[in-house]
């Protein structure tokens, strides 16, 4: 069976790359499960000083795969769990960003839902000039994970930041990049590459002083995700439970409009 998550060493940079390019890197279990022991592994792996996250092509990251995520028998709400009295974050969420070294997220396409959270996890986001972003949370009835609410306010702005949630919307390459939340737009075929040779100038670098440095910008920039996390999770489990909910993952697929009751 194909790896869902693959990890390759080379030159002190870790490539970590989504690899379910036949569901546009959309995440099921195995992948999140895949995706989180990467970033762990990168923190534990002495030869890595730095980390780049992409997706096979066509995508970056498609967000859950609703299919089994959220409407098939093993999705999040069929899955019986005992009662849960403090909620925990994202275990994928929380090994990207606790990730102690620094993580270059190299976006080849659509970063969308989840997909865009995980962008949100890198401490540097370049861009091909066929990407596409989306908190597309909001029209599942949900709530963004915790990047969105912990990394893009920071990232590109109270406001901007609120209209990204609060509508969905889709921007391309080049609006991410006027807004601040990529570094650079890079023609399709040099993304790796470019995304490569950053990793290399960072790596050259005393490692020690690069975790260092990272652990400093988290403190200014950010604080503590974990308490926010858990209340997102918390958050997505009790609207999950809604008609709102039900009907945006049926109107996906069915590939049709939603209409949403506030129920």
């Amino acid at each position: 069976m194909t790896e869902t998550v693959t990890y390759e060493v080379a030159d002190h940079v870790a490539t970590i790359t989504l690899n379910r390019p036949e569901r546009r890197n959309a995440l099921n279990w195995d992948a999140y499960a895949r995706l989180e022991a990467a970033f762990r592994r990168a923190v534990t792996d002495e030869e890595v000083r730095c980390v780049i996250v992409t997706g096979a092509d066509p995508a970056f990251c498609s967000g859950d795969d609703v299919a089994e995520i959220m409407a098939g028998p093993d999705s999040f709400t069929a899955r019986k769990a005992p009662p849960v009295v403090r909620h925990q974050p994202t275990p994928a969420a929380m090994a990207a960003l606790e990730c102690d070294k620094p993580v270059i997220a190299a976006v080849n396409g659509a970063a969308v839902g989840w997909g865009m959270e995980l962008a949100l996890y890198a401490d540097i986001r370049l861009a091909s000039e066929k990407a596409k972003f989306a908190e597309l949370f909001i029209k599942r009835g949900l709530v963004c994970d915790v990047g969105g609410f912990y990394r893009l306010p920071s990232i590109v702005g109270p406001a901007k930041a609120a209209e990204l949630l609060f509508t969905g919307d889709v921007i391309d390459a080049a609006e991410a990049a006027r807004i601040g939340l990529v570094r650079e737009v890079v023609p399709h075929d040099e993304l790796m590459a470019r995304a490569r040779a950053l990793a290399a100038r960072i790596a050259a670098n005393p490692p020690l002083a690069l975790r260092y440095m990272k652990e400093g910008l988290r403190r200014a920039a950010y604080g503590d995700p974990r308490e926010l996390g858990g209340w997102a999770i918390e958050t997505i489990r009790r609207l999950m439970a809604t008609e709102d909910h039900k009907e945006g993952v049926a109107a996906f697929m069915e590939k049709r409009e939603p209409v949403f009751s506030g129920r």
